[in-house]
């Protein structure tokens, strides 16, 4: 997993509540447990004016010139502005997986629903809440200056804007220290490589029997 101290980059901002899982990867692209290749269809129902198929060529589809992220500078957006309850609807983590690929470091909004927010800490996407104001002054700041690049510092738990305000928020201290050294669940399991080792060997030695086959 990639770890994520300081990121620095484009803010999109999607002026929509309550956006759900199958609006940031509809169902039909599912299938797949490779964690990669979801970026294309991420939003794909609002990015896209025509329908798409899985493992299908993107690059003939129409493009909905409407969509946010379809619009320079926002389609090289790194950091999204959202509003509340952001990632709600149904658990699948290949949500996540979709706005990673598509290139999103973190994403700020004034609250998310809880198994969006605990998929994106073990992927490495950082969920960033602040409060409703506070996301109010993001998003004027970025539609009054598009391409406007927001710094996003874990370290310090801080939101900062250029020229402008310091917003702080708020990280379990396990998720912050996870992310800062970018330890998924595999990685966190693999810092007891020697005792599991340990272990494995002396059930060896105390019951084969339940080690064969």
């Amino acid at each position: 997993m990639q770890a994520f101290t300081v990121h620095r980059g484009i803010a999109a901002p999607l002026d929509r509540a309550n956006v759900d899982t199958d609006a940031i990867i509809p169902k039909q692209y599912l299938k797949s447990i490779k964690r990669t290749g979801f970026g294309p269809n991420a939003f794909d129902d609002w990015r896209y004016l025509d329908p798409g198929e899985p493992d299908a060529d993107n690059s003939g589809r129409r493009p909905n010139p409407d969509f946010v992220l379809n619009q320079p500078p926002f389609d090289r957006a790194t950091i999204l502005l959202a509003r509340k309850n952001f990632g709600c609807g149904s658990s699948r983590e290949h949500a996540v997986w979709a706005l990673d690929d598509f290139g999103f470091r973190a994403v700020i909004a004034p609250s998310f629903a809880d198994i969006f927010f605990n998929n994106s800490f073990k992927n490495g996407l950082l969920p960033v809440v602040l409060k409703e104001n506070e996301v109010d002054e993001l998003f004027r700041r970025v539609r009054a200056e598009p391409g406007l690049e927001i710094e996003v510092d874990l370290q310090s738990q801080q939101v900062r804007v250029p020229g402008g305000p310091v917003f702080r928020f708020e990280v379990d201290s396990d998720r912050r220290r996870r992310l800062l050294e970018g330890l998924d669940d595999i990685a966190l399991t693999l810092q007891h490589a020697d005792k599991i080792r340990a272990y494995e060997a002396l059930r060896q030695q105390e019951a084969p029997w339940l080690m064969s086959g």
